[in-house]
């Protein structure tokens, strides 16, 4: 089979991610894969990988994008993929209108995927205009089901973001030479109990809340340090500054380490005691959690949406009522003076993932 998937740009995050894992799994079994976004950093990767990439300004929300329209319709008349798969709105938009010009009898296929809680309103609707709309979470259905009527149920189907076992592997450590670079870097990290917040420096991570956690736990527990990892973007670093004024107002200087932006993650998790979800807003899956978990991280995070999904079925000590300040405190404590171990992660695998979405491609074919 031919799969086209769309996707505004191809520089980092899940929806990327999500797009090169499937590209890579479609190849692996024999089937052709193409792409098309408005290009990116990740390109030289899909392509190395056996895909084909086409650069099409589809990112833009903008009146301008609608001049895409034709150059988009070429493109599947010319290569005739079986499957389109959109995962964002202004490609999903495009891609309706480019379709309608195609007669019915040759059109392809259309399956979208849901990745995040959009705004509800119309421009987000057509999210859910497809034969098929994968959801990534329990969380995510709910959402489709609650705000968007006009989708029928059976169309939605349930598949869970994965990761690979063999990147994350249970009791990972990291190198010596990684350890030692790291503890030179940031030397105050050595011989701690480390708390880490990863994520990008957002309003929406739960940055204060940390600060909060450490002001009442530095004086019982000074050896208790605080590593937010995640870097903050040009528009963010105003917010940033706040924060640092809020731990230099707090005394907190010496407890809280901001590392910047990380292509090491994996590391972070596996060096860290235990790693905090503290999201305002429910994320629709929580894939860093997953990823701690999965090396033998302990998490503990707020009950709500994917990640609540994901500590309920592997580590359900460390769900916290959200907002429910005074119980993160003590479950962390009990964390601190008594460390927790997390069982070997077997399900929300890659391949069932990509096994799964495959499967939804096939029996779509097998309609035809």
């Amino acid at each position: 089979m031919k799969i086209m998937q769309l996707l505004p740009e191809l520089n980092s995050g899940g929806v990327e991610r999500g797009t090169l894992e499937i590209a890579r799994a479609l190849v692996d079994a024999g089937h052709e894969s193409l792409v098309v976004s408005n290009g990116g950093r990740m390109v030289s990767q899909l392509e190395a990988e056996g895909s084909q990439h086409f650069t099409l300004a589809i990112h833009k929300k903008s009146i301008t994008s609608l001049w895409q329209i034709r150059p988009l319709r070429r493109l599947i008349e010319q290569h005739q993929p079986d499957i389109v798969h959109v995962r964002s709105r202004v490609p999903a938009w495009l891609t309706h209108f480019a379709l309608k010009g195609i007669p019915s009898a040759q059109r392809p296929h259309l399956v979208s995927t849901v990745h995040g809680f959009y705004s509800i309103n119309r421009y987000s609707a057509i999210m859910t205009q497809a034969e098929k709309v994968i959801a990534v979470s329990d969380s995510v259905v709910k959402y489709i089901t609650d705000h968007y009527k006009n989708c029928p149920p059976e169309d939605i189907v349930r598949i869970y973001r994965g990761i690979s076992p063999q990147e994350f592997p249970h009791g990972y450590q990291p190198s010596a030479q990684w350890l030692g670079q790291t503890f030179q870097s940031f030397p105050e990290l050595e011989n701690k109990f480390l708390v880490c917040l990863p994520g990008r420096i957002t309003r929406l991570k739960g940055h204060e809340t940390l600060i909060e956690l450490m002001q009442q736990l530095h004086t019982q527990y000074p050896n208790v340090h605080a590593v937010v990892v995640g870097g903050a973007d040009a528009k963010k670093q105003t917010y940033l500054d706040e924060l640092e004024n809020t731990i230099q107002a707090t005394g907190l200087r010496e407890n809280i380490t901001f590392v910047g932006h990380r292509s090491d993650i994996r590391e972070w998790l596996a060096l860290s005691d235990v790693v905090l979800s503290l999201s305002n807003q429910a994320e629709t899956f929580g894939r860093t959690a997953l990823e701690a978990l999965s090396v033998g991280t302990p998490v503990i995070g707020w009950n709500r949406g994917g990640v609540a999904e994901i500590l309920s079925q592997l580590y359900p000590q460390g769900l916290i009522t959200i907002n429910d300040q005074v119980s993160l405190l003590n479950t962390l404590q009990q964390h601190i003076e008594q460390p927790q171990k997390v069982q070997p992660v077997s399900i929300f695998s890659l391949k069932a993932m990509c096994n799964q979405t495959l499967e939804l491609y096939q029996s779509l074919l097998n309609k035809k």
